[in-house]
């Protein structure tokens, strides 16, 4: 495959010549893959300490979920869901050479984590109006704490995809290790939403 006039492409790994398997490499940078293992590492922790507090207050934790809106939660869930395979296909489309696809699917990408934030404004917001706070039980404190950290890492993702955004957009060659790196830190993203969700809004 040749290379396009507007930059680089990424190709699948190929056979050795001796016949060998290529290979096989974690995609992205290994800097990346230690950030993200160890920031799954401090959620584990955030999630044991919760599941631990559930036990002592069990009617506490329910009575409370039961005041937060399913509807929105899930709404969250799939604009996640959607972004993660937008990024994901931005990847596929950055080793093969399509610049412009590339960009066009990390922008999808980037404007479903917007709108993840704009729904858990909102949805804060509704929830402080009803008079729940994270002064208001351990549920509510773990509910805004666990879904601000969150929020604050959707908000690096972002940042990270605008720099991801900006070296596809380059006259130069790309790196696809580059969009392969973005697309992990956010996949790590929607993977503790998922665990979020669980928790938060479903466990009984």
């Amino acid at each position: 495959m040749e290379p396009d006039p507007a930059g680089s492409v990424g190709t699948a790994p190929q056979p050795a010549a001796d016949g060998r398997r290529a290979e096989v490499r974690l995609p992205g940078e290994t800097s990346m893959w230690v950030f993200v293992l160890g920031d799954m590492v401090i959620f584990a922790m955030y999630f044991l300490v919760y599941m631990v507090e559930r036990a002592r207050e069990p009617a506490v934790f329910l009575a409370s979920q039961q005041q937060l809106n399913q509807n929105i939660g899930l709404l969250d869930t799939l604009v996640l869901l959607a972004s993660s395979w937008f990024v994901a296909r931005s990847v596929l489309a950055a080793r093969a050479g399509s610049r412009e696809l590339a960009i066009r699917l990390t922008l999808a990408g980037g404007a479903c984590g917007v709108l993840f934030i704009g729904l858990k404004v909102y949805e804060w917001w509704s929830e402080i109006h009803h008079g729940h706070t994270v002064a208001t039980n351990m549920f509510f404190t773990f509910y805004f704490v666990l879904t601000g950290v969150h929020l604050i890492h959707v908000v690096l993702g972002l940042i990270i995809l605008t720099i991801v955004l900006r070296d596809l957009r380059r006259p130069v060659p790309y790196r696809v290790s580059l969009v392969e790196s973005g697309a992990t830190f956010w996949h790590m993203v929607d993977l503790l939403w998922i665990v979020i969700f669980a928790l938060i809004y479903v466990m009984r």
